[in-house]
């Protein structure tokens, strides 16, 4: 008998691509380079996302093909911690008396890239989606 990996007798094993270190898996904030914050934010949160919505025309292709709608839902989870880590650094709309800017045209694009991503995922599910997060 082959013993199973460490991983798997632990209960720990995840799915192909969805470890801590999957691409487009949103990575712990606050580390090296976070305070050096771009247009988008910080480059780590605004990366992680960035990468999440690129990854889920794959992600849905894939679903679809292996009839795995748990990938997708997967993907949709992954989707939200990034853009909601990345919103917790990066303000969207200007703040007091602050004019807005390109910056914040485009981190709107990106807020609303992120949106529709999230309900278009959520209604090949079959749920439908909040107006408002």
């Amino acid at each position: 008998m082959v013993p199973a990996p460490p991983d798997a007798r632990a209960g720990h094993l995840d799915a192909p691509g969805t470890g801590p270190d999957a691409p487009g898996r949103a990575p712990e904030t606050g580390g090296p380079g976070a305070a050096d914050a771009g247009p988008y934010g910080p480059p780590d949160t605004a990366g992680a996302l960035l990468a999440v919505l690129a990854d889920h025309p794959r992600v849905v292709t894939a679903a679809a093909r292996h009839r795995a709608p748990d990938r997708l839902a997967r993907h949709l989870e992954t989707t939200a911690d990034a853009f909601f880590r990345w919103l917790d650094n990066c303000p969207v709309l200007p703040s007091g008396e602050e004019k807005p800017s390109a910056a914040h045209r485009s981190r709107l694009a990106l807020a609303d890239a992120a949106g529709t991503v999230l309900a278009g995922g959520l209604a090949l599910l079959g749920i439908d989606a909040p107006d408002i997060l």
